[in-house]
């Protein structure tokens, strides 16, 4: 796949899901479907925080903590950060970038293509929890994805 394949797929999963927290009241940053689950801030501030990380691993650099944001609004904010970052590197790679055997998780090496598809895979993960909890607290999402 092309690097614009790859932004194409992220895009489709990250604007829905920004779409959809765009709808969730403030009041309800905090919910969380189960107890010790993640609630939409933490769910926001995860896929801010892993698609930063992943991104570190495939330059060699040290993984950054992911953020820990005290309102929805602020969780918001850092996705967005974080979806144009994610954008920008995946445009500056190269095919030959993506064919790099990197170290991986648990000493695993793997090709940056096999970690730019789990960024996705991540993505659409935990995009369902939103659209459950969404759903949990009376909202009705959506397509899950935005063509």
């Amino acid at each position: 796949m092309s690097t614009e394949g790859y932004v194409r797929n992220f895009l489709m999963h990250r604007q829905a899901l920004q779409d959809l927290l765009a709808q969730i009241p403030d009041n309800q940053g905090s919910f969380a479907a189960w107890d010790g689950g993640m609630s939409f801030i933490g769910l926001a501030d995860h896929l801010s925080g892993s698609s930063a990380r992943l991104f570190s691993m495939m330059r060699g650099q040290p993984p950054q903590p992911a953020p820990t944001s005290a309102t929805l609004a602020e969780a918001r904010q850092h996705l967005e950060r974080t979806t144009d970052a994610t954008v920008q590197a995946l445009r500056g790679m190269t095919d030959e970038d993506l064919r790099r055997v990197i170290p991986a998780f648990g000493g695993r090496e793997m090709p940056v293509r096999a970690l730019v598809d789990f960024i996705i895979q991540h993505e659409a993960h935990h995009k369902g929890q939103v659209w459950m909890m969404a759903r949990m607290i009376g909202l009705k999402p959506g397509m899950f994805v935005k063509l």
